[in-house]
């Protein structure tokens, strides 16, 4: 069987190569866009729940009276509203732009608080001196008090370097090191103070309930008391403007997509526009070659109690129309005993056939030639019954 069958062959094969192309689009978008999962991706972004997340961090810091919000837009615009109360959380940032210096560095001119961790995060800050660990083996350190500023007696800090900090400027001071290299170091810059941490994990999901982490991210961002903090999250990916939410997969998608659906419209237009000639009409079949084509579908399904079943319902209608009564469900033996009831004379064996051919037509055990046997008698009896009728035989008054 063709499908569908209302379409001629072209429009068919058109319209399953659009539908295996769709296909095909959806497993490659599904390939493209599956990633990590949540919890083994390594951004520490506060929306998320992973070991390597920090939503437990932000979390935290809501409760614990802070003012905070997340910051999903370019770095230039919250450097507007800058001033001594704010305080900037820059965490492992991706990328930054020349903007995004100038707009921390404006930050800290105007009295705000920044605390960045990571390579990155030193390198947006002023004066920044961040670069890439050497020594370190990337386990787990227990950070060695350096300073003597409330931030180096924070207590028991464990932290994953990846980056360390070229010490150039006496006013950067060191308040933790790993291995003898800078961990945490803090300056003034401008009005402003500026907080370094060599790695983002002491405020990650998996460890800021170790030891006194959650200490460090606390002194780290000062009191609660007159601050609003905003945590950045417009350095963990492109966003940059409002169109830049639709670039990625989205983006490549909604491409092919419109390509796909201008091939369509083209395929579509260019089969349509030549000469249309009407389809030629087919002659009907003559009955025998009916005939032939439904013995030829019942023999091929095997159908035999199907073809039994119709001839015992059509026989059936026709009985209870010639006794005169209206068609209703009767087995075997009360049909024959009304038929006996109007004609007395029918043939003896009509009982026993009938009887034959309900169950033949119940179970399907009948074979071809058993049931073309059947439905001769049927018939049979169905043609000496309309001669009866017809010859007016009645049953005899008493």
């Amino acid at each position: 069987m063709k499908f569908p069958a209302s379409l001629d062959r072209k429009d068919r094969v058109l319209l399953l190569g659009v539908v295996a192309l769709a296909l095909l689009l959806a497993i490659w978008a599904g390939i493209i866009t599956s990633g990590k999962s949540e919890k083994d991706n390594p951004t520490p972004s506060s929306f998320m729940h992973g070991r390597h997340g920090a939503s437990a961090a932000y979390e935290t810091l809501a409760r614990s009276g802070y003012t905070i919000e997340h910051w999903e837009q370019p770095l230039a615009e919250l450097a507007t509203q800058a001033g001594p109360g704010m305080v900037l959380i820059l965490v492992e940032p991706y990328q930054y732009g020349a903007e995004d210096r100038l707009a921390v560095r404006k930050i800290l001119d105007n009295g705000g608080r920044v605390l960045a961790t990571g390579i990155l995060g030193g390198m947006l800050l002023p004066d920044g001196e961040s670069k890439s660990a050497a020594g370190f083996n990337f386990a787990a350190c227990r950070l060695k008090p350096e300073g003597f500023d409330a931030l180096a007696s924070t207590g028991e800090v464990w932290m994953m370097p990846t980056a360390s900090w070229k010490l150039l400027n006496p006013a950067q001071r060191v308040e933790f090191n790993c291995a003898g290299q800078p961990a945490v170091v803090e300056y003034d810059s401008g009005k402003g103070h500026a907080v370094w941490w060599a790695g983002a994990s002491p405020l990650e999901n998996g460890s800021i309930a170790r030891a006194d982490n959650l200490d460090l991210l606390l002194n780290s961002v000062g009191p609660a008391g007159g601050h609003h903090l905003y945590w950045d999250e417009s350095l963990h990916g492109d966003v940059r403007s409002a169109w830049s939410f639709s670039s990625g997969p989205a983006q490549t998608m909604l491409g092919y997509g419109l390509l796909a659906f201008a091939a369509l419209v083209l395929l579509s237009f260019s089969r349509r526009s030549g000469p249309l000639r009407p389809l030629p009409v087919r002659p009907r079949m003559t009955p025998v070659e009916y005939i032939d084509a439904l013995g030829s579908l019942y023999h091929k399904a095997n159908a035999t109690e199907t073809a039994l079943a119709i001839a015992w319902g059509r026989f059936q209608q026709r009985a209870m129309r010639l006794c005169g009564m209206r068609p209703a469900r009767l087995d075997a033996a009360e049909l024959a005993a009304v038929v006996r009831r109007r004609f007395p004379r029918a043939d003896a064996k009509l009982e026993e056939d009938l009887i034959s051919v309900e169950e033949a037509a119940r179970t399907g055990d009948a074979g071809p030639r058993a049931a073309l046997a059947l439905a001769q008698k049927l018939y049979a009896h169905g043609q000496q019954l309309q001669e009866m009728a017809r010859a007016g035989w009645k049953q005899p008054r008493e």
